[in-house]
C-alpha cells in the first residue's frame, strides 16, 4: 500500500476517503496486486471524480429518472450486511440517454456504498428479468455499466443474480456483453431460477425470505412505492453531504459551494508509468466488440437525447 501512496503523491491529502487503506486494497485486489497498475486505476478513477463529481449528484438531479422503479435501492440487506441494488430492466424501454441513466446509476452507487453495514464494503445487485426481451436494454448501456463498476468502484461488487432471464439472454445478449467484464467480474454473476431447488437456495441462504420480494421468489408482496422512496433518498442525501464534509478538506456549509481540486495540481502521476494501462484487461475486448455491436438490428434507443437538466425542472412530490 506504501508504494501505491508513493505513486498517487500529493493526491492522498486532497482525497483521504479515497486513498484509505481498504479503498486501495480494493484497488490493489481489482488489478491482482500489481501495485503499478492499481496506482494507475487509482489516479484515473480520482481524476473520474474530479471530472463528474459523484458525491455531489442529489435525489432532486435524477428523481424523474428513478421514478418508472427500474433501478432502486432495497429497503433490506442480505444476511452479510450487504446493502441490495435491484434492477429491472424488462418492458418498456429506459428513454433516457446513455449519460443519464449512468449518473442515476453512479447515484444508487454512491447512496449505496453510504449505507454498508459496519465492517462491509460489496452490495448486491438483484437484476429481475421479468418482461425483458433484446430491445429493453442495450448493448452500449450494459458495457458504460461495466466500465464505471469496475473502473470507478472496483470490487464493490460482491454478487450479481440474474434472476429467471429468458433462454434468448443467455444464448444472444449474454454472449455479447461477457467481453465487457473482467474475469473478477464474470466470477460474481450467478443465474438464479424460480423452478430450479438448486439456484433457489442461492436466495435463501443470502436473504430473509420474509422481506425479500416476491418477484425475487420472497414473501414480501410490497410493490416499489415512489413517493416513500424518494422521503428515504432526501434523507440519504443528508448523509451523504454530512459524509462529504467530514471526510475532505473543510468545506463551506452548503454543499452547491464546495470546490474540488483542478485536474493540474492534484496529481503527479505520469500518464504512462511504465506503458501500463488501468483497463488493460478490457480494453482489446471493448474494441474487438465494437463492430458487433455496431451491426446489431434491434430497437435499442440508444439515440433517444434527453435534456441533461431536465430533471432539475420536474417539480417532486415531497
Amino acid at each position: 500500500m506504501n508504494e501505491v501512496r508513493k505513486l498517487i503523491g500529493p493526491a492522498l491529502n486532497k482525497f483521504p476517503a479515497m486513498c484509505s487503506d481498504a479503498s486501495i486494497l480494493r484497488f490493489l485486489r481489482a488489478r491482482n496486486w500489481h501495485t503499478k497498475r492499481s496506482a494507475k486505476m487509482l489516479k484515473e478513477a480520482l481524476i473520474w471524480r474530479l471530472e463528474n463529481k459523484p458525491n455531489m449528484i442529489r435525489w432532486d438531479d435524477i428523481a424523474e429518472q428513478a421514478e418508472a422503479g427500474k433501478v432502486y435501492k432495497a429497503n433490506y440487506f442480505d444476511k452479510y450486511g450487504r446493502t441490495v441494488l435491484v434492477m429491472k430492466p424488462g418492458g418498456i424501454p429506459n428513454p433516457y440517454s446513455v449519460e443519464m441513466q449512468m449518473r442515476y446509476l453512479v447515484y444508487c452507487m454512491e447512496n449505496s456504498i453510504l449505507d454498508l453495514k459496519s465492517g462491509q464494503e460489496q452490495m448486491v445487485w438483484l437484476i429481475d428479468f421479468e418482461g425483458w426481451n433484446m430491445s429493453s436494454i442495450s448493448v452500449k448501456v450494459t458495457r458504460e455499466t461495466a466500465r464505471i463498476l469496475q473502473d470507478c468502484y472496483p470490487e464493490r461488487l460482491g454478487l450479481a443474480i440474474l434472476y429467471n432471464p429468458p433462454k434468448v439472454f443467455e444464448s444472444a445478449f449474454w454472449i455479447l456483453v461477457k467481453p465487457f467484464l473482467e474475469k473478477r467480474t464474470y466470477k460474481k454473476v450467478k443465474f438464479v431460477y424460480p423452478n430450479d431447488v438448486d439456484t433457489q437456495k442461492v436466495m435463501e441462504d443470502l436473504f430473509d425470505m420474509d422481506k425479500l420480494e416476491s418477484c425475487f421468489g420472497g414473501k414480501c408482496t410490497q410493490c416499489f412505492d415512489y413517493v416513500t422512496y424518494s422521503n428515504r433518498m432526501r434523507e440519504g442525501d443528508k448523509m451523504m453531504t454530512d459524509f462529504v464534509i467530514s471526510a475532505t478538506a473543510p468545506l463551506p456549509a452548503s454543499h452547491h459551494q464546495y470546490e474540488t481540486p483542478t485536474l493540474d495540481n492534484a496529481f503527479e502521476l505520469s500518464e504512462s508509468e511504465d506503458g501500463i494501462s488501468s483497463t488493460d484487461e478490457t480494453t482489446s475486448n471493448l474494441e474487438s466488440s465494437d463492430h458487433e455491436t455496431e451491426d446489431l438490428q434491434m430497437n435499442y434507443n440508444d439515440q433517444i437525447k434527453v435534456d441533461p437538466n431536465a430533471s432539475k425542472q420536474i417539480k417532486q412530490s415531497e
